[in-house]
């Protein structure tokens, strides 16, 4: 007989509790308590995003990297790596150094994903901001990171971008450009347009051209001088509530992210892959999940338009063969919405990912039987873990699909706790998520007060999410802590209540919203949008919830909308929501 183990006759060593081994789907319970520990075989890559870029463009030259379909913009990984050395170098010869910032404000074009890797290859830390903003937010934004130069196109849709930063900076029609020396945001002094030719403003192609084999020399030194643990990335998240602050990430957050995301949906062994991509790429699933997974797995990124548009996502999968799809749940809503979907030849797509916002069931049930895409994922994360923290395996089965956010990714720790006491509750239980690992962002720029209160001593990132785990490290997302409705003392999830309504046969789309009542504090409202051609009324709707949701989570008012405020990521605003119902109501 073999002698007894050192560590006692119950010690094997792969009943690691609490470690779920997540190179491939966790089949053994593994979890005792809310705890997880996504363990992995795959070390941490140790690569800047410029670097990573750098292995693509070595190992598949001739690949196509980005396919730009309004633009008419096709590159290969080598002709992209070429535009974003000249670009770089174009950077330094104006000027810029390692540490400034640079804003990139717009909608998707090529010329985002060029100064995205740009930025990252001299150093300069890319400011994602968000295409909507107006001149307040603007003004905000760029002087909060203190952004040193600021790309953007003259307009598009009702955006005049141009006409904005001159009313900020109405300086900039008599300075030269790269010298623009503004009252209102004193550190910025180089504007480029990606397309026309403007006072005080330099032009796309001056940056191409400003570059000299000594810049190019310079940029080479410089790869040396770079850490991965560098600040390259700052993502203003989307202020549903107050001032936006500025999630900032490093090289090693979002490559490691970028990679592991990768690897959970079988892009290292898939081929080819080509994702069509209608999220933003200002926020962080269009950047990281989009930009820095082509540059990790030197993937094909088809963007279908400059703005969202639904039929042309359709278009763009069939006529350039998408392998996945990438979209929030409204996204997958507006798709499946469209009346000639059937028409569209989906043969291609495999897979697809969707995350963003809370994705109801009946969506994903849909996603996969309507449109054919039998290896979608549900992604969840937040910009300040950059972004993912959980995600689903293509193989999961429909129940893990569409109830749950996935299993915890390589390398990552979750716990759920009690919000009050900060105590770990037992397995099962909801309480808010806190993750910790190599995905928490570094800080809120500039300002102590919001990081701390968002991350802990022991470096966990409070999600502000109210979750629970189950024994093999999935998550089930119940809601935000604070769109949580408190009726008479109990709480209710908005969440649980919308995924029922999805349910409705007539019910295109549901939000659940508390309203104030001078009785029970809060009371639920649900605001509806109907099928096209449908006609509902509230008493129906209250009907169809008796005696199968408990009394106290019936609407107590139901609303018909057109349309939801959104955030420009494609996020519902509750909190205007919740303002236009009451003023609606009367209330």
């Amino acid at each position: 007989p073999s002698a007894a183990s050192p560590f006692g006759p119950k010690w094997h060593p792969h009943q690691d509790q609490n470690a779920v081994h997540v190179d491939s789907p966790p089949t053994i319970p593994t979890l005792t308590t809310s705890y997880a520990h996504g363990t992995s075989s795959k070390s941490l890559l140790f690569s800047t995003v410029g670097g990573s870029l750098q292995a693509s463009a070595e190992r598949f030259p001739d690949r196509e990297a980005v396919v730009f379909l309004q633009e008419g913009v096709r590159k290969t990984f080598s002709q992209l790596q070429q535009d974003v050395d000249q670009a770089a170098a174009g950077l330094l010869a104006l000027g810029l150094k390692r540490g400034d910032r640079l804003g990139m404000w717009g909608p998707n074009t090529y010329a985002w994903v060029l100064f995205q890797f740009a930025s990252a290859k001299a150093g300069i830390i890319l400011v994602s901001v968000n295409p909507a903003y107006q001149v307040q937010e603007l003004e905000f934004a760029l002087r909060k990171v203190g952004c040193n130069a600021i790309v953007c196109p003259t307009q598009f849709k009702t955006q005049k971008y141009c006409d904005m930063l001159r009313q900020i900076c109405p300086e900039m029609d008599t300075a030269s450009p790269g010298s623009v020396k503004s009252a209102r945001l004193p550190d910025l002094h180089t504007v480029i347009v990606t397309d026309s030719r403007q006072p005080g403003m330099y032009h796309l192609e001056d940056v191409m051209q400003a570059g000299s084999s000594q810049h190019m020399q310079q940029l080479e030194e410089l790869q040396k001088k770079l850490s991965f643990d560098d600040p390259i990335n700052i993502q203003f998240t989307s202020g549903t509530t107050g001032n936006p602050k500025g999630a900032t990430l490093s090289h090693h957050n979002i490559v490691n992210n970028a990679y592991f995301i990768g690897m959970r949906l079988g892009y290292d062994w898939r081929s080819p892959v080509r994702v069509c991509l209608p999220v933003p790429m200002y926020h962080c699933f269009g950047s990281v999940g989009g930009g820095i997974v082509m540059a990790t797995h030197g993937i094909t990124l088809v963007s279908p338009s400059t703005g969202y548009d639904g039929r042309a996502n359709l278009a763009a999968m069939e006529s350039e063969r998408c392998t996945f799809v990438y979209g929030t749940p409204t996204m997958y809503i507006d798709m499946l919405g469209q009346p000639d979907l059937a028409k569209f030849d989906l043969s291609s797509v495999e897979g697809g990912v969707m995350a963003g916002s809370p994705c109801p069931p009946e969506i994903v049930k849909k996603v996969i039987s309507t449109m054919g895409i039998k290896e979608l994922v549900i992604g969840y994360g937040t910009t300040e873990n950059s972004p993912v923290s959980f995600c689903g395996f293509p193989t999961d089965n429909l129940e893990r699909k569409s109830e749950t956010v996935g299993c915890i990714t390589n390398h990552l720790e979750a716990k759920v706790v009690d919000p009050g006491s900060g105590q770990l509750m037992p397995l099962g239980i909801s309480g808010e998520l806190m993750i910790r690992g190599y995905c928490v962002m570094l800080e809120y720029w500039g300002d102590v007060t919001k990081t701390d209160e968002c991350i802990t001593k022991g470096r966990w990132y409070k999600t502000g999410d109210i979750a629970s785990l189950d024994k093999y490290g999935f998550c089930r997302i119940e809601g935000r802590i604070k769109d949580m409705i408190i009726r008479g003392g109990e709480n209710i999830y908005p969440a649980e209540i919308e995924q029922f309504l999805h349910t409705h046969p007539k019910v295109q789309e549901a939000q659940v919203i508390g309203i104030k009542d001078e009785l029970m504090g809060e009371e639920v409202c649900a605001c509806l949008k109907l099928k096209a051609g449908q006609d509902c009324s509230a008493e129906d709707v209250k009907a169809y919830c008796k005696g199968k949701i408990a009394h106290f989570k019936i609407p107590r008012y139901v609303t018909f909308v057109k349309d939801y405020p959104l955030t420009v990521s494609g996020k519902i605003q509750k909190n205007k929501l919740r303002e236009q119902t009451e003023k609606f109501l009367a209330l």
